[in-house]
């Protein structure tokens, strides 16, 4: 019994130290520092950077969440799944949350799909719903 938990642990452990050591991702094109200020899309600064986005979102895939949250900032909207998965969620368009007049009824979003070990399995740029 001991034993079992002394792996456990050391698991734990493991998995503790490789999200701590988590960089941020080197995305081109995109600028970082206008996507985190425009926080559920409200402003539209993300819309201006979504053709770069979408020529490297690939370069995502296998990332971890820590990752994403450094390059990203925090998700404007995360849903837990079943099978353990996560979807991060960014808004281009206004979302939730914004006050703009002309805000359309499903936003136009950036969805991270995380699996069960928070690595990105899939990136999706749509108004539907994950």
């Amino acid at each position: 019994m001991l034993k079992n938990r002394n792996i456990s642990l050391g698991l734990i452990l493991i998995v503790f130290l490789i999200s701590a050591c988590s960089s941020k991702v080197d995305v081109k094109g995109v600028d970082l520092a206008q996507w985190k200020k425009d926080r559920n899309g409200c402003l539209g600064l993300r819309n201006n950077d979504l053709e770069n986005f979408r020529a490297v979102k690939n370069d995502l895939l296998g990332k971890d969440n820590q990752a994403l949250i450094k390059t990203f900032g925090r998700p404007d909207k995360v849903e837990l799944a079943n099978r353990s998965q996560t979807f991060f969620i960014y808004f281009i368009e206004p979302g939730p949350g914004c006050a703009a007049d002309n805000k359309p009824e499903e936003a136009l979003k950036v969805i991270f799909r995380l699996n069960a070990i928070s690595r990105v399995s899939e990136v999706t740029i749509s108004t539907l719903n994950p």
